[in-house]
C-alpha cells in the first residue's frame, strides 16, 4: 500500500459527497459497479466463513477438552477485546489508503497467521495446548485470534466499498444482503466447524482454514475498483488517529449516542456470546449441535434477504431499537424451558433480527458521513461496541462458573428455579440469559423516549432527502 499525503476535509460538506478526486463513479454504469460489489461480497463472505470456521472449531474444541466455561469466555472475550483496541487503527488505515489495497492486506496477514497456527499445532503435543497452566495454549489461541482480528479490517473497508459502489437508494438493500452473506457464513462455519472438531480433529481443521484462506486471497487479487482512482483526501494521521476518529463522530449531531446504544446492545451481547455454546454443547453432541446452529443461523439469511429486498423503511434508527426491543423478548423466553425445540427456534427468530440492527447502523453512518471519514466512523464504532463484550464475558463466564450454575444445580437451587426456568441441567445460564433479556428489551424502550433519538433520526431524513435517487427509494 501506497501513503498518500492527508488532506483537510471541510465540515461543511454535504454528508453525501466524496472526493471528486478520488472517487470517480461516472467511469462504470451502477449495475456494472453492483457487480464489483457482489464480487466483493463474496469474497469477503468466503474469508469470513474461513476465520469463523476456525474460530467456532477453536471454541467448540477447547470447551470439549475441557469442559469449562471459563475458557470460552476468556477465548471470546480475547477475541473481541483485540478488535476493540486494532479497530480505531483499522478504521485509520482504511481512510487513509485505497479500500482493495486494505482487503489484499488483511488476507495476506491472515493467511500467515494461520500457517503459524498449524506449525505449532504440528510440533506442540495437544495435550500440552490443552493445558490453561501452561503458556502454549495460550499462544495458540493468541495466533489464531491476532489472525482472525486482523481479518476483520476487511469488513470496515467492505462498509466503505457499499458507499463508493452503490448508489445511495440502495444502500440500506446492499447492508442487507453483507447481513444474508453472514447469515451464510453462520451457517456453513457452525455445519462444518462442529463436523471438523468431531470427524477430523483440530489439525485437518486447521488445513482447511489455510487451503480456503489462499482461495480467498487469490480470488481477491484478481478483483478491481476503478472507481477509487486514488486514496480519498483524508485528515487522517499517523497509524492510530484516535482524535481524527472521535472529530469524525461529534461532527455528526447524536452520532456518538447510536454508538454508545449499539455498544449496551453489544454488551448484553456478551452474555450469548460466552454462554450460548455451553448451552448448547450440554443439550447436543458437537456434530448435532453445529448442525442445529447452522440451521438457526439461516435466521441470518431471511433478515438479510428481507432488508435486500424491502429496505430498512424512512427511519432505520426506528427500525433499528424495535429490533433490539424484540431481540431481548426472545433472548428472555428460549430458554425458560430445556426444550431443543424452544432454543433452536428463539435463536433462528433471534438471528434474523441481527442484520436488521447492524444494517441501520451501517446506513446511517453511509448516509451522514462524508466517504474520507467513514473507514474511522466505522473503526471507532467497532472499537466501542468490541469492547463491550469482552467485559460482559469475563465478568459473566467465572460468575456463572463458580456461582449461578451451582447454585441451579443444588437442590434448592432446582426447587427454586422450576417454577420460572423449569427443570434440566443447564438452568443458571438460562437465568443469565433471562435477566440479560429483560435489560435489554427495557434499554431500547427507554432509547425511544431520549433527544438524541429524535436528533439522529431528523440528520438522516434531511441526508436521505438531499442524496440522489431518493425519489426512486423502493424501501421507504
Amino acid at each position: 500500500m501506497t501513503e498518500q499525503e492527508p488532506a483537510p476535509v471541510q465540515d461543511a460538506e454535504a454528508p453525501r459527497l466524496t472526493d471528486p478526486d478520488a472517487v470517480d463513479t461516472s467511469l462504470r454504469s451502477p449495475a456494472e459497479r453492483s457487480r464489483t460489489f457482489a464480487g466483493v461480497l463474496v469474497n469477503t463472505a468466503l474469508a469470513n466463513v474461513t476465520t469463523s470456521y476456525l474460530w467456532f472449531a477453536l471454541t467448540f474444541w477447547v470447551y470439549l477438552e475441557t469442559r469449562n466455561v471459563i475458557a470460552t469466555g476468556v477465548v471470546g472475550g480475547v477475541y473481541m477485546l483485540l478488535i476493540a483496541l486494532s479497530s480505531i487503527s483499522f478504521g485509520t488505515f482504511v481512510d487513509r489508503y485505497r479500500k482493495l489495497a486494505v482487503m489484499r492486506f488483511a488476507a495476506g496477514f491472515t493467511l500467515v497467521m494461520f500457517v503459524l497456527s498449524g506449525v505449532m499445532f504440528l510440533l506442540t503435543p495437544a495435550a500440552r495446548i490443552l493445558d490453561l497452566a501452561q503458556p502454549w495454549f495460550w499462544i495458540f489461541t493468541l495466533i489464531i485470534l491476532v489472525g482472525a482480528v486482523v481479518e476483520n479490517m476487511r469488513n470496515i473497508a467492505l462498509s466503505t466499498t457499499v458507499t463508493i459502489l452503490i448508489e445511495p437508494d440502495r444502500r440500506a438493500n446492499a447492508n442487507g444482503l453483507v447481513g444474508m452473506v453472514q447469515g451464510l457464513m453462520f451457517i456453513v462455519t457452525s455445519l462444518l466447524s462442529g463436523l471438523s472438531v468431531g470427524l477430523l480433529g483440530m489439525g485437518w481443521t486447521i488445513v482447511v482454514a489455510l487451503v480456503l484462506t489462499a482461495l480467498a486471497f487469490a480470488h481477491l487479487l484478481t478483483l478491481r475498483m476503478p472507481e477509487e482512482v486514488r486514496a480519498a483526501a483524508t485528515d487522517a494521521q499517523g497509524g492510530f488517529d484516535l482524535r481524527g476518529s472521535l472529530a469524525a463522530v461529534l461532527a455528526i449531531a447524536g452520532l456518538f449516542a447510536l454508538i454508545l446504544f449499539s455498544t449496551f446492545n453489544n454488551f448484553i451481547g456478551g452474555v450469548y456470546m460466552a454462554l450460548m455454546d455451553p448451552y448448547g454443547l450440554e443439550m447436543f453432541s458437537v456434530e448435532m449441535w453445529g448442525a442445529v446452529f447452522a440451521l438457526g443461523s439461516t435466521g441470518f439469511i431471511v433478515g438479510g434477504a428481507l432488508i435486500g429486498k424491502f429496505g430498512l423503511g424512512a427511519n432505520p434508527l426506528r427500525t433499528m431499537l424495535i429490533a433490539v426491543a424484540v431481540m431481548g423478548l426472545l433472548g428472555a423466553v428460549f430458554t425458560l424451558r430445556e426444550w431443543a425445540w424452544l432454543y433452536v427456534a428463539g435463536i433462528w427468530l433471534y438471528l434474523v433480527l441481527i442484520p436488521f440492527v447492524e444494517a441501520a447502523e451501517q446506513t446511517v453512518i453511509q448516509q451522514v458521513v462524508p466517504l474520507p471519514r467513514q473507514g474511522r466512523v466505522f473503526g471507532f464504532a467497532m472499537a466501542f461496541e468490541s469492547a463491550a463484550a469482552p467485559v460482559t464475558a469475563f465478568l459473566i463466564a467465572p460468575i456463572a462458573q463458580f456461582w449461578i450454575i451451582p447454585y441451579a444445580r443444588s437442590a434448592d437451587g432446582a426447587a427454586q428455579l422450576a417454577p420460572l426456568l423449569g427443570e434440566g441441567t443447564s438452568r443458571g445460564i438460562a437465568l443469565v440469559f433471562l435477566v440479560a433479556g429483560v435489560i435489554m428489551i427495557a434499554a431500547a424502550l427507554v432509547a425511544f423516549l431520549t433527544p438524541v433519538y429524535r436528533r439522529v433520526s431528523a440528520s438522516y431524513a434531511r441526508a436521505a432527502a438531499d442524496a440522489p435517487g431518493t425519489a426512486t427509494t423502493p424501501s421507504g
